[in-house]
């Protein structure tokens, strides 16, 4: 028996469509997310369309669910004409519907293929409706989203993929965006799907915003749980960009500039020390265009962090220009997060109005 669920359909920019046709009430991200690990059910959710970008998440989704201990849940989407679809039978009654359900099965039968050797829960989802809208309502009930750059247009469509742009402004939980340069390594068998351990560090881009540091405890955590370093990266804006002290040359400019955000710097690292005190932390104050500085990071980091949410320097309004910019040019694994509701977020009062 085929079970369905409500569809959740996101109209991108510069979607022909004229309006979001299935439930009407998608909106931004809460103010604050509800998070509790012990009641995300789901795990790691794995957004899975058979593409080449989609089996590279499927593999990352894997390692993370080992790591963290949790379920690992696919997710196939399939879409019917809405002159012929009935969300709420639990049967296909019409032959589009049924040989679409079909479809997705058979894309899940490659992912039960591919994860044959992993020993961890797992379970595989057929859902109809919009991709992006299926996933983002699943994501309450999942501690991190995994998805391909692209694909073939059932999870992933336009020059970055639909979903890919569209679900981490829209999530309640974290979301990895995996690129198609991600590799998977040698090992075969159980191995394959063993988290890898690395030296290079995790990257966090910040800002002085609470929902920064939102994103800053998860990045620190995902740092702690690699065993690895956190690196705090910001960017310094170039000569001719600062408009703080008009009365000061660039070079002077430059260098006051420079002392304020690393002496910020110096404050978040201290702040994060009262819950990672054993976690190595970096600063990287590095001039440049917050998009242009973050891409280049994601080369050689093990996963780049950003907030949904900001004052503009990293993050903006749902997805904000920097992520989404980041997303395109992205190298390595980019996790952006919304702001989740943590209690040590309660210690913020310290963050001035001017950065």
């Amino acid at each position: 028996m085929m079970k369905t669920h409500p569809t959740r359909e996101i109209q991108l920019p510069g979607d022909p469509r004229e309006e979001v046709v299935m439930n009407k009430d998608v909106h931004a991200t809460p103010a604050n997310v509800p998070f509790d690990s012990a009641d995300r059910h789901l795990g790691v959710l794995v957004g899975f369309d058979g593409s080449t970008s989609s089996t590279a998440a499927l593999h990352y989704g894997a390692r993370a669910a080992r790591r963290r201990n949790t379920a690992l849940t696919v997710v196939s989407a399939y879409s019917v004409s809405p002159s012929v679809h009935s969300p709420l039978a639990s049967v296909p009654e019409n032959p589009e519907s049924e040989a679409k359900y079909h479809a997705a099965e058979r894309l899940l039968d490659e992912a039960r293929q591919y994860l044959r050797d992993y020993s961890g829960e797992v379970s595989f989802r057929a859902e109809s409706g919009d991709a992006a809208g299926i996933l983002v309502g699943l994501s309450p009930s999942a501690q991190l989203a995994v998805i391909g750059a692209r694909g073939r247009g059932g999870f992933l469509g336009r020059i970055l993929g639909s979903v890919a742009a569209a679900l981490p402004g829209h999530a309640e939980c974290p979301t990895v965006v995996v690129p198609q340069q991600y590799t998977t390594g040698e090992a075969s068998g159980e191995a394959e799907f063993s988290p890898v351990q690395a030296d290079t560090a995790v990257v966090v881009g910040v800002d002085k915003s609470r929902e920064s540091r939102a994103a800053l405890l998860q990045a620190a955590q995902a740092a702690e749980d690699r065993e690895t370093s956190l690196q705090m990266t910001m960017a310094l804006p170039l000569p001719g960009t600062l408009l703080w002290y008009p009365e000061l040359k660039d070079s002077e400019l430059l260098e006051r500039r420079r002392g304020e955000l690393e002496n910020f710097l110096e404050q978040e690292t201290q702040w994060l020390s009262q819950y990672f005190p054993s976690l190595n932390v970096t600063i990287s104050l590095i001039p440049g265009d917050p998009i242009a500085v973050l891409s280049k990071a994601t080369a050689s980091a093990q996963l780049t962090v950003l907030g949904t949410h900001g004052r503009g320097g990293f993050s903006g309004a749902m997805l904000g220009s920097v992520s989404r910019g980041v997303l395109l040019k992205a190298e390595g694994p980019v996790m952006v997060v919304p702001f989740i509701d943590d209690p040590r977020l309660e210690n913020s009062s310290d963050l001035e109005a001017d950065l």
